[in-house]
């Protein structure tokens, strides 16, 4: 794993990350983006997109997000996903414990 996408993102799905990606290897789930790390080539283009700070390098991640990296890793392991996240369109799937959490309220 390189770049992880946690909480911050759900319900949010900005898409400025996968814009700006250049290894296309960030894919939208049912309710947040989760970023493949075979595909991930370590650039930090996504940090700096994103405007609701939610993607960290996983050894930057603070404590209260370490279980984003396996949820990012069981999404990719859970679903068949194509070589390019732009190109997959919205995956209607997310990892169990996205899916059960409450839906996050508009400011």
């Amino acid at each position: 794993m390189v770049y992880v996408v946690t909480e911050a993102c759900v319900d949010v799905q900005d898409k400025s990350c996968m814009q700006e990606c250049p290894a296309d290897c960030i894919f939208e789930g049912g309710r947040m983006t989760y970023i493949n790390p075979d595909l991930c080539i370590d650039c930090g283009a996504c940090v700096a997109a994103c405007p609701v700070e939610a993607i960290f390098y996983d050894a930057e991640l603070p404590a209260d997000q370490e279980q984003y990296i396996e949820l990012n890793e069981r999404f990719f392991a859970e679903v068949e996903t194509p070589k390019g996240g732009r190109k997959a369109g919205k995956i209607f799937f997310d990892v169990d414990l996205i899916a059960g959490l409450a839906p996050r309220e508009e400011a």
